[in-house]
Parts: structure tokens; C-alpha cells; sequence
């Protein structure tokens, strides 16, 4: 009987701790926020339209996506919480709702970004839609917590305010990442099928190495156009790693490669430019239309990169035969990669970059 009342004390006592525990929301905006190549004026939009005109309303909401944006912290608190203000943008068919407008925490653990919970967004109907709260992560131990959070791949942020321990603190922590790489690519490079934010190929080769990565991926409009490389050669950046032949026909490629590569090389004329091939896309297995559009376009981009080549030592070619491995199993849809797809595709380039980047110096962890 008596330890029946004990157990009973006990779990009224932990009951009353925890209700206790009462929130305090904080401004992410007044923390540290990384992975804008260029300042903005807006808090959490990657390239500022104000100042770069790109003459089209797609690109232009693609450029105020906080992709691959992220919120640097410390904290002593046991829990972290989040709310956080979406446009109310539709669901995309071959994304998670996490992916998409939610959030992504890790923590430094022994040297390491450890995943430790997500944001989840709110999905159903309107009004609500675009407005979103819950807990990322709760019953920690206690000491100071490094944290890094991703916001959303595919979708505007209008605010977000994490929440912490009324009696904890929280603080900016300074950039651990090293050495500027811009990743200017497709929704291959948005990571349109990736599971969580933290997730897209830009952010885990970032993370992985220590290298403070910016994803320019546009999902269906990165197609050689000028105005992308006139905003790159402004971009103080140390490499640029281009997904650069999703999106273009093989005639875009002939026509506008060249033109491209003279404007960024006038700001960079040392600066390696390492251009990836396609992927070979699994939508094309029995499409023939689909087969000859891509075939075409991989044999133009190879061409145009190796002509290239031959007067610039500072361009670079990574073919694509391997990055999807050979299962038929790492897209979500025939042509974005998963978190599997992904997998393969850092597993098939990470090497040969990171080979390339050690040439100037650029060197991980």
C-alpha cells in the first residue's frame, strides 16, 4: 500500500514539474541565421528580388524559399519548441509536409550534427494552413544543447519564434561551417523529394564536411538563364557546384552554356566550377520520347563542359552513370531522389569534390 502512494506522489510530483514548465518564445531572427549567399532584407528569403530582377513570378517565389536556410543556437533548455508562419503555398504531390514547410533540428553531439526532431506543419484546410506550432524536442538532459535548425525546402517563411524553458537561455551560436560553396542547381538540388529539410544533398554534404553550403536549387527553372549568373558572379564563394542539365533542352545547353560560364568567370576566373551530368532518370525506362529528350541533352552538356575544358583549367566534369545506384528504387516519382537517392548520389560525387576542393585549399573538418 505504501508504495503504491509513493509511486502514485511520484508521478503527481513529475506531473506538476512538467506543468510547470512554462515557454518563452524567442525571435529566430535575432539568433543566427546561415545559408544566404548574399544579405536580404527579409529575414528568411534566400535571394532578394528587390535588388535581382529575373523576369519571371516562378523563379521569383522559388527565390524567397527559405531553402537552405538555417537558425544557429545554443540552449540549456530540456525542451525545444517552435512556431513558425508559412505563405499557405499547396501541398507539392512528391514532397513530405515536413520537407516542404516544416523544420529540422540537429545537435552537436561529439563533434557530429545529430538529428533530434522536426517541426510539424499544419496541412489541412485554411485559415490554419499557413500557421504552425508544436515541440521538436522535449526531455533532455540538462547542459547546454549547440543546435541547428533547418527551415522549410519549398515554401516562403514569414516568421518563426522558438520556444525554450522560461528559466533556460538561448543564445546566437557563431558559424561553424567553413569555406563558401554555392550549389546552383534544379529541384534535384531544391530537394523536392528529400524527407526533411536537413535531408536535400546540399545540406548533408554541408553538414557532413563543414562546409557552409548555399542551395540555389529552383525546381524547373534552372536553365543556363543569365540572370542566375550575373547573381552568381556577385557571390563572394570559394566553389560553385552546378546541377546545371536538369532542366535545359539540349539546344538551351548549346545556346547559353558558354555565355554562362563568361559572366561568372569574369567575377571568378580561379574559382573551380564543378558541373555535374544529369541523372538518368528513371522516367525515361520506357518513354521513348523521354529517352531521346534526355539523351540528347546529356550528350550536349558533356560536349559543351569538355570544350570548355580545353581552355579552362579550372572546370571540372562529374558524369552521372552511378549517382542512383542500379535497384530502381531511389526516386519518388522516376526523376527526384529520396533521402536514398540522395544517399547514392553523395556516395558517387562526395569523393571526386572533395578531391577537386582539396586542389585550392578547401579541405574538410
Amino acid at each position: 500500500m505504501i508504495r503504491k502512494i509513493l509511486i502514485a506522489f511520484f508521478i503527481m510530483s513529475v506531473s506538476v514539474a512538467m506543468s510547470a514548465q512554462q515557454t518563452r518564445y524567442y525571435d529566430a531572427a535575432q539568433l543566427n541565421v546561415i545559408g544566404k549567399a548574399i544579405p536580404t532584407s527579409k529575414d528568411y528569403t534566400r535571394v532578394d528580388t528587390a535588388a535581382y530582377k529575373f523576369n519571371d513570378a516562378v523563379i521569383e517565389e522559388y527565390a524567397c524559399h527559405s531553402t537552405g536556410l538555417a537558425v544557429l543556437f545554443a540552449t540549456d533548455s530540456p525542451f525545444i519548441k517552435a512556431k513558425w508562419q508559412t505563405s499557405g503555398k499547396n501541398a507539392a504531390p512528391n514532397m513530405t509536409a515536413i520537407a516542404q514547410k516544416g523544420l529540422d533540428l540537429y545537435i552537436r553531439q561529439n563533434g557530429e550534427w545529430v538529428f533530434a526532431g522536426v517541426g510539424r506543419p499544419v496541412m489541412e484546410k485554411e485559415p490554419e494552413y499557413a500557421s504552425h506550432k508544436g515541440t521538436i524536442v522535449k526531455s533532455m538532459a540538462p547542459g547546454r544543447k549547440e543546435c541547428l535548425l533547418y527551415l522549410p525546402l519549398y515554401d516562403c517563411l514569414d516568421s518563426l519564434f522558438i520556444g525554450i524553458d522560461e528559466n533556460s537561455y538561448i543564445e546566437p551560436l557563431d558559424n561553424p561551417f567553413r569555406h563558401r560553396i554555392v550549389i546552383k542547381g534544379s529541384s534535384v538540388t531544391h530537394g523536392l523529394a528529400a524527407s526533411r529539410p536537413g535531408m536535400s544533398y546540399a545540406a548533408r554534404f554541408g553538414r557532413d564536411n563543414g562546409f557552409y553550403c548555399f542551395n540555389l536549387g529552383f525546381s524547373g527553372m534552372s536553365k543556363l538563364q543569365k540572370e542566375y549568373a550575373e547573381y552568381l558572379a556577385d557571390i563572394e564563394a570559394d566553389a560553385f557546384i552546378f546541377d546545371a542539365f536538369s532542366n535545359p533542352s539540349a539546344e538551351i545547353i548549346h545556346e547559353r552554356f558558354d555565355a554562362f560560364v563568361d559572366i561568372i568567370r569574369a567575377a571568378h576566373p580561379d574559382v573551380p566550377l564543378i558541373f555535374m551530368q544529369t541523372e538518368r532518370r528513371e522516367s525515361r525506362n520506357f518513354d521513348t520520347w523521354r529517352e531521346d529528350f534526355e539523351a540528347r541533352k546529356q550528350t550536349a552538356a558533356e560536349e559543351e563542359i569538355r570544350e570548355r575544358m580545353k581552355t579552362d583549367k579550372h572546370i571540372y566534369f562529374l558524369p552521372s552513370d552511378d549517382f542512383l545506384g542500379h535497384e530502381h528504387i531511389a526516386t519518388s516519382d522516376g526523376s527526384h531522389p529520396t533521402d536514398l537517392g540522395f544517399t547514392y548520389m553523395l556516395e558517387s560525387i562526395q569523393p571526386k569534390i572533395l578531391k577537386i576542393l582539396r586542389k585550392y585549399g578547401i579541405k574538410k573538418y
